[in-house]
């Protein structure tokens, strides 16, 4: 009887990996590096910069109140324009023909002029609205018939007074930031499974509560991360309020120290560099809140998560 006799195959060899060469990474790494650092020479030797003057009259009391003025005039122009934006949006979103078709006239018509022709616009509002007088008609007859001195006149309003300086340049950035957070809400909004909407229709929630309180707290994961941009590109849009003109505004303030000294370049650093350090303080706040509102989506799911989950599976089969 022949024994069975089986071979085995040889073992494979060992594979040897190559690391693939870069050649052309080192060389634009060098190359980077070296324009680094020609340019921090630049900054380092020239002597137009000023350094010295530069930091001596970037934290005076008026650039500093210049500061605030810019952050209160972004935190305003945000919130009255996300306010604002969302009436339109949901205007927009109306199955009223002439109601939607007037919130998007007004996304139409102010996202195609540019804000600094708009801030000069708001600026000169005074010219079209003269003075306006509140009272009883007729009042200096009145007056006269029964002999009286005077008039019944009660509120006055100037047009020149009202639509200067910071309400002015507050105006007109609202109405341009509105037209842009409009389209945001609405592109949120219609993110949002109508099931949701249709459930709620279901229980008898009214159109109101339902947006209240189904749609829009679902849409901010898709509303938030372009508002921060926004709230960022408003920070930095605050300089063209030197069109109104805004006098306490930080970049007002600065360019008034450059051309009063002569130092235009050294004032102008000064600018970079205090809308870098805001610019990036709001940075790192819009990574938190964009991290707080995209909890639970596109993520591992945690064990308390899939416990909740489980838990609410089994009280909806109940």
């Amino acid at each position: 009887m022949a024994s069975d006799t089986t071979t085995r195959p040889a073992p494979p060899e060992q594979i040897k990996a190559v690391p693939v060469r870069h050649p052309g990474r080192w060389i634009a790494a060098a190359i980077i590096a070296l324009v680094i650092a020609m340019f921090i020479h630049m900054l380092v030797t020239n002597p137009v910069f000023q350094w010295g003057f530069m930091f001596d009259n970037m934290f005076t009391p008026a650039v500093l109140k210049g500061a605030r003025t810019t952050l209160i005039m972004t935190v305003l122009a945000m919130l009255l324009g996300v306010l604002l934006g969302i009436v339109v949006a949901v205007m927009r979103l109306s199955p009223n023909p002439i109601v939607s078709g007037a919130a998007w006239t007004y996304v139409w018509f102010f996202r195609a002029i540019p804000r600094i022709v708009l801030l000069f616009f708001c600026a000169s509002l005074g010219a079209l609205y003269g003075t306006y007088e509140l009272g009883f008609p007729f009042d200096q007859q009145l007056m006269d018939l029964f002999g009286f001195d005077g008039d019944l006149r009660f509120l006055g309003l100037d047009g020149n007074e009202i639509f200067t300086g910071f309400f002015a340049g507050l105006l007109g950035l609202v109405l341009s930031e509105a037209a842009y957070m409009a389209e945001i809400v609405r592109a949120g909004i219609q993110s949002v499974d109508p099931g949701q909407t249709e459930a709620a229709s279901a229980l008898g929630m009214s159109r109101a509560k339902t947006l209240r309180r189904i749609v829009l707290p679902q849409a901010m994961r898709v509303i938030v991360p372009p508002t921060g941009n926004e709230t960022i590109a408003m920070l930095k849009d605050t300089s063209l309020l030197i069109a109104v003109p805004v006098t306490s505004e930080l970049n007002f303030q600065l360019r008034a120290i450059g051309s009063r000294t002569f130092q235009i370049i050294p004032m102008a650093v000064a600018s970079i560099l205090w809308y870098l350090a805001l610019s990036s303080l709001l940075m790192v706040g819009q990574h938190f809140i964009e991290k707080r509102f995209s909890r639970g989506f596109g993520g591992r799911e945690t064990r308390q998560q899939r416990g909740e989950r489980e838990a609410r599976a089994i009280g909806s089969a109940h």
